[in-house]
């Protein structure tokens, strides 16, 4: 993108002479990405790197939005170049995204920075002049990644330039995660489902990815997403951050619940790992998987974590599971945006040599 203008729109549709004609939510123009729930009158979206997307004609264009909390952000990209935060209200409002725009053919997308934990958005669909044009979408990219992660594949803090790592969700954008600028790369679809602080054995709350991966609506136990809605054709694990870090804390009531009074054995992580690989493999039979780790210190030297996984995939015997190590950053915080650049080329140089892409 050429242009990034961080600032974000409130403004709300009023003059009936442009807002005319409704496309709805489910018109077959729109393209999403992501996993989403459709209803009659809406859809519900609530994962990272969900997108919309519309391919149009014509000068101005807005959608109606509600969001659950008032804390999720989203990118509105114009054309593929020109970009700006847009924060959805809790309110069910009509927002113009653009306007003025120069005659010919358009598209719009509004990509989700902020993770399932800011709420749910509910989008209602979209609205363009009356002379206006809605344009078929484009052909589906041929090439599907999924991704499973932690703060680093959601994109957490990475553009907190002050490096404090801060929580606030404007500074999340998932946008700028290597999970992004891989796919983006690749030009493939993507599905994106990870949350900061999740680890497989053990999170800084009471969820972990063995108990997540299958949700649609990540907020709902009981939700679950129906794995032939989409099938990739490569897996993406980054996953043991956390975990490496909370097997420490022994004195923490997530230690006790989670291991007793006892630490994991190394048999034991290893195993772990082992269920939630073989979980990806029974929903995807086909599919490579890529179990990474990196670039935060679960891959600083002495660490035993890339050991772990390696005997866990070794152990698997699999030929299509692969393992991959983003060397240590050697910085404080999360990521910084070169930083996520740089999981995304080794990950990109990996992907091409074993997917022959």
């Amino acid at each position: 993108m050429k242009k990034y203008f961080l600032f974000i729109i409130f403004w709300l549709v009023t003059y009936a002479s442009f807002a005319q004609q409704k496309i709805d939510a489910q018109h077959t123009a729109i393209a999403y990405q992501g996993r989403i729930k459709k209803d009659k009158a809406l859809v519900e979206l609530y994962w990272s790197a969900t997108s919309v997307k519309l391919n149009f004609q014509g000068s101005a264009i807005s959608a109606t939005f509600q969001d659950e909390t008032g804390n999720n952000y989203y990118n509105i990209i114009i054309d593929g170049d020109s970009s700006y935060i847009f924060r959805p209200e809790k309110v069910k409002k009509t927002y113009i995204l653009a306007q003025n725009l120069k005659s010919g053919k358009h598209q719009i997308e509004i990509f989700k920075r902020t993770e399932w934990t800011r709420g749910k958005t509910l989008f209602y669909g979209f609205e363009l002049p009356q002379e206006a044009k809605v344009l078929a979408a484009d052909k589906p990219k041929a090439r599907k990644i999924e991704f499973y992660g932690n703060s680093i594949t959601a994109g957490y803090a990475v553009e907190d330039f002050s490096g404090k790592d801060s929580p606030d969700s404007t500074f999340t954008n998932a946008y700028l995660s290597y999970a992004h600028l891989t796919a983006k790369h690749f030009n493939a679809q993507y599905h994106s489902i990870c949350r900061s602080g999740i680890g497989i054995m053990i999170s800084w709350f009471p969820l972990i990815m063995p108990e997540m991966y299958d949700r649609l609506n990540p907020q709902d136990a009981s939700s679950r997403w129906d794995f032939k809605q989409y099938t990739p054709d490569v897996v993406v694990i980054n996953l043991f951050q956390n975990d490496s870090w909370l097997v420490k804390r022994t004195n923490t009531e997530g230690f006790k619940a989670a291991f007793g009074s006892q630490a994991p054995t190394e048999d034991f992580i290893i195993k772990s790992y082992q269920n939630f690989v073989q979980s990806i493999r029974s929903k995807y039979p086909k599919a490579k998987i890529v179990c990474i780790l990196g670039n935060m210190d679960v891959t600083k030297k002495g660490s035993p974590w890339p050991g772990y996984v390696e005997k866990a995939v070794a152990g698997l015997k699999d030929a299509h599971i692969y393992t991959h190590f983003i060397p240590y950053k050697n910085t404080a915080g999360h990521p910084s945006v070169k930083e996520q650049q740089d999981i995304a080329n080794g990950l990109i140089k990996f992907l091409a040599q074993k997917m022959s892409w």
